[in-house]
């Protein structure tokens, strides 16, 4: 189980407290509700673990500076693997693999990825 709270930084550190749990998942929220944290972990054929961030903020619509509006973005990482086959080891191999291919040489793949190259 993940710790009570939790931490992530999005341009500020945050803590998110658990405000839900269940088999199989866990749900963390800011006190103001804008950035929740999913875990969510589905086993069958195929296990699906999903970790997901969601992010809500109040901002000036472009076309109109004296309106606000609401805006929202996600970011998830899921890892599909069949429950025979990959060990622990080999399944993290991938995950740091990949997540330092994107985040090697400052971040410049994933703000490649961002900007919309492949």
């Amino acid at each position: 189980m993940f710790a009570d709270p939790q931490s992530l930084t999005i341009g500020t550190a945050l803590t998110l407290p658990r405000i839900g749990s269940g088999l199989g998942q866990g749900v963390f929220k800011t006190s103001d509700g804008l950035v929740k944290y999913s875990l969510v972990q589905i086993e069958g054929k195929r296990n699906r673990r999903t970790a997901r961030v969601d992010y809500k903020k109040v901002a000036p619509d472009p076309l109109n500076a004296a309106q606000n509006l609401n805006y929202s973005m996600s970011c998830y990482f899921v890892l599909d693997v069949p429950p025979i086959g990959f060990t622990v080891t080999e399944q993290l191999n991938m995950i740091t693999g990949f997540t330092g291919n994107m985040s090697a040489a400052t971040n410049a793949n994933w703000t490649k990825f961002i900007g919309g190259e492949s």
